[in-house]
């Protein structure tokens, strides 16, 4: 197999999509839609790294609340998820307007979107700044919360992971399932934005 130098990128690597819930200074929940998410481990346990580029509003929260929820994207949420990918907090006052179904951590004070397989409840240790407009959140997982169906042992793992139904983003500004269907472009999902909550 020939190897040939390339752009580069992570396309081949692809990450789940989450949704990162946050506590709005009047109590709402506010999400965001980030994939630059992945794990580390620690004498304090398992915890994650969370990438946010650019300045948002999402990030805003995280820094002033030093804790936040990342609710795994599933094919059921990806209308809504990239809705909120694709407009702004900051510019659009009325964004929160479409909603999941919210609950409240059990361990911390941040969103939970009922809707999602798995989410997590995070605590920020440590932020760095990457001087590009970048940050990286390394944060503990205080808990987590999934959805029954998933925490059958007898079913195989693979059954498992397709119910779960994680959204995949491998670059190209595409979204694709576990099991490698096309869902869209960025920006196209959310034109079938319905209201999710059972």
């Amino acid at each position: 197999m020939a190897k040939i130098k390339t752009k580069i990128g992570n396309d081949y690597c692809p990450q789940a999509l989450f949704l990162y819930g946050t506590k709005q200074e009047d109590g709402q929940p506010h999400f965001g839609l980030f994939c630059w998410f992945g794990y580390y481990h620690s004498s304090e346990g398992i915890g994650v790294m969370a990438c946010i580029g650019e300045e948002k509003q999402t990030k805003d929260l995280i820094r002033k609340n030093g804790i936040f929820s990342a609710n795994l994207v599933s094919e059921r949420l990806l209308p809504l998820a990239d809705y909120y990918g694709c407009i702004c907090g900051r510019t659009t006052p009325d964004k929160m307007k479409h909603l999941p179904t919210v609950e409240w951590g059990q361990v911390l004070d941040v969103p939970i979107i009922a809707e999602s397989p798995v989410s997590f409840e995070l605590e920020v240790k440590k932020a760095i700044p990457m001087g590009d407009g970048s940050d990286i959140f390394l944060c503990l997982i205080r808990n987590v919360t999934q959805d029954e169906k998933l925490l059958d042992i007898e079913v195989p793992f693979t059954e498992r992971l397709m119910k779960a139904a994680p959204v995949l983003a491998p670059g190209e500004n595409t979204y694709f399932s576990i099991d490698g269907r096309y869902l869209g472009k960025w920006g196209e999902p959310m034109k079938n934005l319905t209201d999710i909550k059972e």
